[in-house]
C-alpha cells in the first residue's frame, strides 16, 4: 500500500510502498477513505512530542471501512464505516482505567504517534477504539470530527456551565466546537491572530457575536475560555478575560511555555484546566450529537502524496477549517 512515512524530526514525510497491515486478535484493518491533518500531527513531525514510533505513519483522524477482522472481533462488522481516533489502545487495568479515566492510562498507545496511523491506504486499529461514523457525512467532511471534534467536545465539557464562551485560535477544533456551543446556547466570542481579518469573518460566520485579536479585551467578561492555539502567552490573556469563578481550558497536547503572571488574575476562584486525550465515552457522545446539531465541517482536501504541503499550510496558518488527505 502507499503510505507517507515519518522517519526523523525535521525531515519531510516520504511516500513509500509498505505492506498492508495484518489484523491480530482484537484488531481490524480499515481501508482508509480520508484522514484529517491535525495540529498534533504537526507537533509529532516537528519533534515537539517525544519518542514517537519510528518509522511512523502519522494521522489519527481516520475514516474508512472495515476490510479485515482479527480473531475474536464481533464488532465492528466487515464493511462497517468507522472512525479511528487519537486514543488507540489502553490497558484497562491501571488506576486511571479502573476509575473511568482511560484518557490518562499509564500505558496508552496513540494512533499516528506510538502506533501507525492513517496517512496510508489501510490502517490497523484496536476494534474497541473504532467509532461508527454517520453515513450522512462524506469521508473528508467526517475526518475532522475524529480529533478536532472530539477534543473540541471534551474541552467544551471541561468549560463547565455558563453563557459566554471565548475561543482562542479559530482553526479546525474551534470551528467545530463553535457550532456545538451555539447549539447549546452559549454566546460566543472569538480571539484570532491580530490582523487576521479572514479568521474573524470565519468566526462570525459560525455564530461569534464578536471577533477580535488575541491581544484585545472582549466587550464582556467571559464565563469560560478555551485555548486551541499552542501559544503559552494566551494563558494570562485568557485569565484576564474571564470573570471571577470562570475557567480557562487549555485544549492542546502541546503548548509553548506559559509566561509568569500575577496571582491577581487567577484569584477570585478563576481556574486553569488542561485537557488530555479523550475517552471512548467522549467519542460515542460526540459522534451521536454531531449529525443532530448538525455540525458542518469546512475542509480543504489534498491527495495523500501532498501530506507535506498540508502540514506546511497548517504550520503557516494558511488553512480555513481543516486539511484532509483523501485516498484515490
Amino acid at each position: 500500500m502507499r503510505a507517507m512515512l515519518f522517519e526523523a524530526p525535521g525531515k519531510k514525510l516520504r511516500l513509500a510502498e509498505i505492506p498492508v497491515p495484518h489484523a491480530r486478535p482484537g484488531e481490524v484493518v480499515v481501508k482508509v477513505e480520508a484522514c484529517g491533518v491535525c495540529r498534533t500531527d504537526l507537533h509529532v513531525v516537528d519533534g515537539e512530542l517525544p519518542e514517537p514510533k519510528l518509522p511512523l505513519v502519522p494521522g489519527h483522524e481516520i475514516v474508512g471501512r472495515v476490510a479485515a477482522l482479527g480473531e475474536g472481533v464481533a464488532a465492528p462488522a466487515l464493511g462497517a464505516r468507522v472512525g479511528i481516533p487519537w486514543l488507540g489502545w489502553t490497558c484497562g487495568q491501571c488506576r486511571y482505567c479502573r476509575a473511568g479515566k482511560e484518557n490518562l492510562c499509564e500505558s496508552a498507545l496513540f494512533t499516528g504517534y506510538t502506533r501507525d496511523g492513517g496517512y496510508a491506504e489501510f490502517a490497523l486499529a484496536d476494534a474497541r477504539f473504532c467509532f461508527p461514523v454517520a453515513e450522512s457525512y462524506g469521508a473528508a467532511e467526517a475526518a475532522p470530527l475524529l480529533c478536532a471534534g472530539l477534543i473540541g467536545y471534551r474541552s467544551l465539557r471541561m468549560a463547565g456551565e455558563g453563557k459566554l464562551l471565548g475561543i482562542y485560535g479559530f482553526g479546525a477544533a474551534a470551528h467545530i466546537v463553535a457550532q456545538v456551543a451555539r447549539h447549546e446556547g452559549w454566546r460566543l466570542f472569538a480571539f484570532v491572530k491580530p490582523g487576521d481579518e479572514a479568521a474573524k469573518a470565519f468566526a462570525r460566520s459560525l455564530g461569534a457575536e464578536w471577533a477580535g485579536g488575541s491581544d484585545e479585551a472582549p466587550p464582556d467578561l467571559l464565563d469560560a475560555a478555551i485555548i486551541y492555539a499552542p501559544a503559552g502567552p494566551l494563558v494570562p490573556a485568557a485569565l484576564r478575560a474571564v470573570a471571577p469563578g470562570g475557567r480557562v481550558v487549555c485544549a492542546g497536547i502541546h503548548m509553548s511555555d506559559i509566561p509568569s503572571f500575577p496571582y491577581d488574575i487567577l484569584w477570585r476562584e478563576r481556574s486553569l484546566h488542561s485537557v488530555a486525550n479523550l475517552t471512548r465515552a467522549d467519542g460515542e457522545e460526540f459522534l451521536a450529537l454531531a449529525p443532530k446539531v448538525p455540525v458542518v465541517t469546512t475542509v480543504e482536501t489534498l491527495p495523500l502524496e501532498q501530506a507535506n504541503e498540508a502540514l506546511a499550510r497548517l504550520r503557516d496558518g494558511r488553512l480555513t477549517g481543516a486539511a484532509v488527505l483523501v485516498m484515490e
